[in-house]
């Protein structure tokens, strides 16, 4: 199949698109730029030139493949309510060209989406549509996809990790150095999920090859890290005193990160692992925290 991946050169997408080529399938992926155009050719792919606010480069890119793999998204969490619309118009975008096929169009969402209510597990068969969190927008232009036909299948991530990166946890790391403590709210009852990022490619893929319309799994190897075991983590590796905040002080701490540090985003896998044979055997998140040199 030939395969147009958005975010082919990123964190996520640029791991897909290696697992896509090792398994005979073609990469069209998107670039943004001449330096994104020769990572994609030197890693086997072809590139094709745009970026996820040019609707036409995603419609024309669409248009072109056998599937979509959709992993773009703008991290750029101070704008997180843009960011998610912006995602949203992407989704609509790419679609288009798949009404009336069966081809799949794999799009990315976050786990806390599969949760019924404030503090229960995500699952994979959840959708909460009434849901406060704006990622909600990528599941909702989804879902009208999926109403007009099209073969909709959805990536949910936990915090997507290797000994570089942790997803909202490298954010987490980052303000406790430049803070100077590692720190956590209250008790932190809360728990996070994660995979590690070779597990989370294979994952898109093998959802890609199924092919099941409407399908939801999650990105996740670990359901359920405590909070304060990360925070705790993060102070024994880098030599930084851990501190419980209370409310107030938290929200001074952590800023815009108070919204995820102080929430529950522990998710189920036994229905995706279920579902796609899928067995991940990458290192845990503590492990790669302590793996980290720099």
């Amino acid at each position: 199949m030939r395969i147009f991946v958005t975010g082919a050169t990123g964190f996520i997408g640029s791991h897909v698109v290696s697992k896509l080529i090792g398994a005979g399938h073609q990469v069209l992926g998107l670039a943004r730029s001449d330096a994104a155009a020769d990572a994609l050719i030197a890693a086997g792919a072809e590139a094709h030139c745009g970026d996820i606010e040019d609707l036409d480069s995603l419609r024309s890119g669409a248009a072109l493949a056998d599937g979509i793999i959709h992993t773009a998204f703008d991290h750029d969490f101070s704008k997180f309510v843009e960011n998610c619309e912006k995602d949203r118009r992407a989704i609509e975008a790419l679609g288009t060209s798949f009404v009336g096929t069966s081809k799949p169009l794999v799009i990315t969402s976050s786990t806390v989406m599969g949760s019924a209510a404030p503090g229960e597990r995500a699952s994979e068969d959840v959708f909460n549509s009434a849901g406060p969190n704006p990622r909600v927008a990528s599941e909702l232009a989804g879902q009208a996809l999926l109403d007009r036909g099209v073969h909709v299948i959805t990536i949910r991530n936990s915090q997507i990790h290797d000994a570089r990166k942790q997803g909202l946890v490298s954010d987490v790391l980052a303000l406790a150095r430049n803070r100077g403590i590692s720190a956590y709210i209250g008790e932190s009852a809360n728990a996070w999920s994660a995979a590690h990022i070779s597990d989370t490619a294979l994952l898109y893929r093998l959802a890609l090859e199924k092919n099941e319309a409407g399908a939801r799994y999650h990105g996740t190897e670990e359901s359920a890290i405590s909070f304060r075991d990360i925070a705790e983590a993060i102070g024994k590796h880098f030599g930084l005193p851990v501190r419980s905040l209370s409310t107030d002080e938290a929200s001074d701490h952590f800023g815009w990160l108070g919204a995820f540090v102080s929430k529950d985003m522990s998710a189920a896998n036994a229905l995706t692992r279920q579902r796609l044979s899928w067995n991940p055997q990458g290192p845990t998140l503590l492990e790669d925290l302590r793996a980290m040199t720099a």
